[in-house]
């Protein structure tokens, strides 16, 4: 193969066909584009998104006070109690800030090691969320290819999953690098 003149063939990612950055027409364009999906209500409003992000602060309220109740019931010390924790992520449409007005939020609970997802999650949990006022429709999907709780809460859709991770405190939302 000495003499070959063929480069070696690349796989993976591709090089970009241009690294210019875009014309006046690119950027009208673009503004005609988002015009008209404004006007056509494909974006929610200002007001609609901070309603999404009072629902996201709700339920974190809600699964953090779940595992410090669930931690005091397995008898662990006053101090554990106090630093047991639940983190939300959310995923998906709306993580990507690419979600349409009536979008559900995808969100994952991550909790610790002794709260699991078939009795603590789909029973508990589920429990509480029922007695929520603002939550309807709630629906657990446990036998699922992915478990979740489907359900509306202040009138949004949410699809909630739960894992649990080996420790016996989960670590602020900050630790995690995402």
């Amino acid at each position: 193969m000495a003499g070959d003149s063929n480069p070696p063939k690349q796989y993976g990612i591709t090089k970009p066909i241009s690294l210019l950055g875009p014309v006046d027409a690119d950027l009208q364009r673009t503004a005609e584009l988002e015009k008209f999906l404004v006007e056509a209500g494909l974006y929610e409003s200002p007001e609609e998104s901070a309603k999404r992000e009072e629902v996201l602060g709700e339920l974190d309220k809600i699964v953090k006070d779940w595992v410090k109740q669930l931690t005091s019931q397995r008898g662990y010390s006053d101090q554990m109690v106090e630093e047991a924790n639940a983190v939300l992520f959310t995923f998906g449409s709306y993580h990507l800030g690419v979600h349409g007005p009536m979008a559900d939020i995808d969100t994952l609970c991550v909790g610790p090691s002794y709260v699991n997802r078939e009795e603590d999650f789909f029973i508990v949990l589920n429990d509480i969320l029922a007695q929520t006022e603002d939550v309807t429709e709630l629906q657990p999907v446990p036998d699922a290819h992915v478990p979740v709780m489907k359900f509306k809460f202040h009138g949004i859709s949410i699809d909630l999953l739960y894992a649990s991770v080996s420790l016996l405190v989960v670590p602020p939302v900050s630790f995690f690098p995402i």
